[in-house]
């Protein structure tokens, strides 16, 4: 609902501060006075191109602010949030206009663009006399308008969510695809390394291994010689240690059998002898088991060689060549399970586009049935409104594409976000002429009264925003006139409606009465608003039935005409 709508230097006013209510609200008021700079500056604060000229004479800036409450909805909340706007049941829009031309724009005192302040526009009100505040003008809400009538949401929220399923799995493949085919250009490259890699059969360690064999064989006359050579001190030679010792363990004897406290001299004595005699045993096992092996040394030179040239060719210590050799091996495995992943996946996507389609082509059936009921009452409706041979049409049409995701009675289509079909609303109010887009539907009073027929006919089950017409009577007059204002009535029961007219039929039928005046002080025209009360608003009634002073004639008539709406807002 506008429940407020603030002007300050806008055209001729000066400033204006507008209390509104639900239900319907009639604007009158004699030609020139303001009306439509009234409509004119609400369209402003919807996004509507501004100019320079439209700041009042003397002002630096024009300002329009609308205030609105509103339910939270899906669309507006993503459109906010997107735009980093916090938010809740309260909505404030704000246009600044300077004398330059530039504008500002505001939604709930936060900076915004215009295109999000026109995008929020849309959302929540609905002005007709600008087109691109005609929200039903819009082919792409039609899908969902008629969608609503048909009650099908539900049925829409499950094939999304199908469509959503469908191209996650879709893009899965895609990515999955793209790392192989990246992998496969390297594929050859990896075999080859851990080919390479796998032969060498690397081990940690293995250097050290190497290179302590190595230096034993490169040695091996020289530790034979030195061995040999510890053999003879030790043992083999006629003079060795073992032999002195020997001796001397026996001169000893013979002073530890005089002199018993040589006793244990005697004894560590003995254990030398024993540990040369021991030692020169290791040194002759030692000795034997030296290889003196000129192949074998070569073969680990070799092995040697082939560790330092992979080392180098990758320029990685052989820890990490391991490392490396395992992560090839991952990545070549990764390849063929991403072609048994890859392989289920397209299971399921042909699995997912079966019950896509499925889900469409019943889509399609309720559309079709839905659209005649839905033509049909805003025939009638058209019809009560003045118009006595429209033709409305509803065009659902597929879009057939060669590789098409959906299949709908054997032909491949488009998936698009609600459906296979574009769906259209169409009208001709000329017989013999073929129906038109609504959108290049004349505009006027005629546009106005086919988007109150469609709203009529939608009012129950769209969530359409606050209504405002500015031309709706264009043209019309007596029973039609009637006509209009009771639908208007009817449909502000669901619905905040704000329509300015010139018919006292349409007048009369107003919850909220305002007039717009035009006054001269001193060298300055402003423009007012006055809400009026019961009995000015039979009088402002009156004034459009017989001029400025009405007779009691006139008055009787008013009242019974305001009468004739209320008991249109109470018959059920």
């Amino acid at each position: 609902m506008l429940s407020h709508l603030y002007i300050r230097n806008f055209a001729l006013i000066e400033e204006l501060s507008i209390p509104f209510d639900d239900g319907l609200t009639i604007i009158t008021g004699e030609t020139g006075a303001g009306k439509s700079i009234l409509i004119g500056a609400l369209g402003q604060v919807l996004g509507a191109r501004g100019k320079s000229d439209l700041v009042r004479s003397g002002s630096e800036k024009a300002v329009i602010e609308a205030t609105l409450t509103s339910p939270r909805r899906p669309q507006l909340d993503a459109l906010l949030n997107e735009a980093g706007i916090e938010h809740g049941d309260e909505i404030i829009l704000r246009r600044e206009i300077s004398l330059k031309g530039s504008s500002r724009c505001f939604i709930n005192d936060s900076p915004c663009t215009l295109q999000v302040l026109r995008k929020a526009g849309d959302i929540l009100i609905d002005l007709h006399g600008q087109h691109e505040h005609q929200l039903l003008l819009h082919q792409e809400t039609h899908a969902s308008m008629l969608d609503a009538f048909a009650g099908l949401q539900p049925d829409v929220a499950d094939y999304k969510a199908l469509l959503a399923r469908y191209r996650k799995c879709q893009r899965t493949i895609q990515d999955l695809r793209s790392e192989q085919h990246q992998l496969r250009e390297q594929q050859q490259l990896l075999q080859f390394q851990l080919d390479e890699l796998d032969a060498l059969d690397l081990d940690i360690g293995e250097e050290e291994e190497l290179e302590s064999e190595t230096r034993l064989l490169e040695n091996a006359e020289t530790l034979f010689e030195s061995s040999s050579s510890l053999c003879r001190e030790l043992y083999d030679k006629e003079d060795s240690a073992f032999v002195q010792l020997s001796e001397a363990l026996h001169q000893l004897e013979r002073l530890a059998g005089i002199d018993r406290q040589l006793t244990d001299r005697l004894e560590e004595l003995q254990q030398a002898t024993s540990l040369v005699e021991e030692l020169s045993r290791t040194f002759r096992s030692y000795r034997e088991t030296i290889d003196f092996n000129p192949s074998k040394l070569d073969d680990l030179r070799q092995r040697q060689l082939q560790l330092q040239k992979i080392k180098k060719k990758y320029g990685r210590p052989i820890d990490e060549l391991i490392a490396y050799r395992d992560e090839i091996a991952g990545q070549l495995a990764g390849s063929r399970l991403s072609e048994t992943q890859i392989e289920e996946l397209e299971t399921e996507q042909k699995d997912l586009q079966k019950k896509l389609s499925a889900a469409a082509g019943s889509l399609r059936k309720a559309r079709k049935e839905a659209s005649g009921r839905l033509s049909g009452i805003i025939v009638s409706e058209l019809q009560k409104l003045g118009i006595p041979h429209p033709e409305f049409i509803i065009t659902i049409t597929p879009e057939p594409e060669p590789d098409g995701e959906l299949n709908i009675d054997g032909t491949p289509c488009k998936a698009l976000p609600d459906g296979a079909d574009t769906i259209e609303f169409q009208i001709t109010t000329n017989p013999g002429e073929p129906p038109r887009p609504l959108v290049k539907t004349a505009s006027g009073g005629e546009i106005s009264r086919i988007m109150l027929a469609l709203k009529t006919a939608l009012a129950a089950t769209a969530d359409l925003p606050i209504l405002v017409f500015d031309e709706i009577d264009t043209g019309i007059s007596g029973s039609v006139a009637e006509a209009v204002g009771r639908s208007l009535k009817e449909l502000s029961a669901l619905h905040q409606i704000i329509s300015i007219t010139h018919l006292p039929q349409i007048a009369a039928m107003a919850d909220t009465h305002l007039v717009v005046e035009k006054q001269l002080e001193g060298e300055r025209t402003r423009s007012s608003v006055l809400r009026l009360g019961p009995d000015e608003h039979v009088a402002a009634v009156a004034r459009l039935i017989s001029g400025n002073r009405p007779s009691d004639a006139s008055l009787d008539v008013a009242a019974q005409l305001i009468e004739t709406g209320r008991n249109a807002a109470t018959a059920p």
